[in-house]
């Protein structure tokens, strides 16, 4: 994973949340799908009875969601920025969360005791660029799981994203037009890595400030992952879509 990524994110903490309409109404939404999906894989026990690791937490939009729905919730993040204002909404939602910082491929040593399930969402495995990173990553996330544990990673959809390889999103409007965000993707010729340049436009006071920040994804396919998976020897891999969990990306579970 590329420095990038770390002062992408550190950079982001304090506006993340423009990513989004209504982010604390995003928390909720998402908390509710996330755990019902996730219940309905162990046999809808209650949430209490269940430990969960979110490995990617940025600024607590699912750990926040999740807890407030009964999980006993640590989190992590490689961006320190963005693991102290998680803790600082943790506390505006009432919820307790244990939160830490750790990169994916130092998960094992860096955070202590197992978990009946390990999330990373919002798109941060792609983070990783490369087949070394990925299979360090998983083992990883593996290591932290327990026995007949659950593996949660959402992704973006990149079997579809990779035939048109888009330059840019459309741009998203916010706060009765003070607040514009969108993204231009520049797309490697060699393989399937992209840069994402992420502007956010802001109004005040009568003038347009911009801000813009930078970081790099691979385009991960999803036999690409399913393989990874496959090889640090998870089992019962599946991809899950939209239109079947309610979530705005696609899931893939794997058990160990």
């Amino acid at each position: 994973m590329e420095t990038s990524t770390e002062n992408f994110y550190d950079e982001m903490a304090d506006d993340y949340h423009l990513i989004y309409s209504d982010w604390k109404k995003a928390v909720l939404r998402q908390g509710e799908v996330l755990s019902e999906f996730i219940l309905s894989k162990f046999g809808n026990k209650n949430p209490e009875q269940l430990s969960l690791l979110d490995c990617s937490c940025g600024i607590g939009t699912q750990a926040i969601g999740l807890a407030k729905k009964g999980f006993k919730v640590t989190a992590t993040d490689l961006s320190l920025k963005s693991v102290s204002r998680a803790k600082r909404e943790a506390a505006l939602f009432q919820v307790n969360i244990d939160f830490g910082r750790a990169d994916f491929r130092s998960l094992a040593k860096s955070i202590a005791g197992k978990f009946d399930v390990v999330l990373s969402a919002d798109n941060a495995i792609p983070h990783l660029l490369t087949d070394e990173d990925l299979l360090s990553a998983s083992q990883n996330l593996k290591d932290k799981l327990q026995g007949n544990g659950l593996l949660v990673l959402t992704i973006r959809d990149y079997d579809s994203i990779v035939k048109s390889k888009p330059v840019s999103t459309q741009p998203r409007i916010f706060e009765d037009g003070r607040v514009i965000t969108f993204q231009v993707w520049d797309w490697s010729e060699k393989r399937n890595i992209y840069a994402i340049n992420h502007f956010i436009m802001k109004e005040v006071d009568g003038q347009w400030l911009t801000k813009h920040t930078k970081t790099t994804y691979r385009a991960l396919l999803r036999q690409e992952l399913c393989d990874i998976l496959n090889k640090i020897g998870l089992f019962d891999v599946k991809w899950h879509m939209p239109e079947e969990t309610g979530f705005y990306q696609p899931i893939v579970t794997a058990r160990k």
